[in-house]
């Protein structure tokens, strides 16, 4: 994990690769979990064995569920030491260019893409956020992630 001791210090860093996080596994647990909390209960996430005989060989995540990982991913990958906090403010645009099959890991590479004062001391930043599978060449999910930190 990267440690940032001021948010100046991380406003420093427009237009770098910031972080690379660790690896999350993508378990049928978590996506039956996720399809529960979604009421999303799609065959291609939940029925295994249709799922085998379907168009990816496998049940796969759901595309919401992998982006719905932006948080640890941020979390877990960086700290600024005299921030508070952070909250998601927003997307600007979102692909889901691969499937994510169960039992692949993910991580994200985070660049910072802009990083603007905020009258309350804080910082909105904009993160290129490119979602991996262990093991493809093809990213899985392209993301701009609209991050505020105070």
């Amino acid at each position: 994990m990267k440690t940032f001791r001021t948010l100046a210090d991380l406003a420093a860093c427009v237009g770098q690769e910031v972080a690379v996080s660790n690896w999350v596994e993508i378990t049928q647990s978590r996506v039956n979990q996720f399809a529960e909390a979604t009421e999303d209960r799609q065959w291609i996430h939940v029925d295994e064995e249709r799922a085998r005989a379907g168009p990816f060989g496998a049940p796969i995540a759901h595309g919401f569920l992998t982006l719905s990982l932006l948080p640890l991913f941020f979390e877990s990958s960086f700290d600024v030491t005299e921030s508070k906090m952070g909250v998601n403010y927003g997307l600007n645009k979102v692909r889901f260019t691969a499937p994510v099959p169960v039992g692949s890991r993910v991580r994200a590479r985070m660049t910072l893409q802009s990083a603007e004062p905020l009258p309350e001391g804080g910082l909105h930043m904009a993160w290129a956020v490119t979602i991996e599978r262990e093991g493809s060449e093809r990213p899985v999910c392209i993301a701009e992630a609209l991050v505020r930190r105070y």
